[in-house]
């Protein structure tokens, strides 16, 4: 997922509607970015104002009002991904739209147990509220729960 990001980020778009729905796999189970319909084509600054994606999946600055790094938000839903993948549900637990947002902009989650510490460390730099103290997707790579 990471590397098929890498490949759309070079290319100054931001997905901006990542998501498990939208992470397909091919009969050889690569991995495959669907549904690039609220996709954007951003400036060298990599700057949007316009909310889109599905709630849930979407980083706190996404909220704001502001505009916001579509890459870096594109990053934080990954951290969603890779939660979901891991515990089978989503790290958020309020199903009021408000309370959601509340609990995704304070990144109020909890990390079950048995996840490996690897795994955890490498979902909260992900899940990192400040858009700019986020992990970049060249360092989430080489992160040591994907090089233990």
């Amino acid at each position: 997922i990471f590397t098929g990001l890498q490949y759309i980020h070079s290319l100054n778009v931001s997905h901006r509607d990542l998501k498990l729905e939208n992470i397909l796999f091919d009969d050889e189970y690569n991995i495959k970015i669907c549904d690039f319909g609220l996709s954007k084509i951003l400036d060298e600054n990599h700057l949007t104002n316009t909310p889109r994606g599905t709630p849930c999946y979407s980083s706190p600055e996404c909220f704001s009002g502001n505009c916001y790094d579509g890459f870096k938000t594109d990053i934080w839903s990954c951290g969603v991904i890779l939660y979901a993948m891991v515990t089978g549900f989503m790290p958020w637990t309020e199903r009021n739209v408000n309370k959601l947002t509340e609990q995704i902009c304070k990144g109020k989650y909890e990390i079950p147990e048995h996840v490996s510490k690897e795994c955890a460390d490498l979902i909260s730099k992900l899940l990192t509220v400040e858009p700019n103290k986020r992990i970049t997707i060249e360092d989430a790579k080489k992160h040591i729960w994907f090089t233990s």
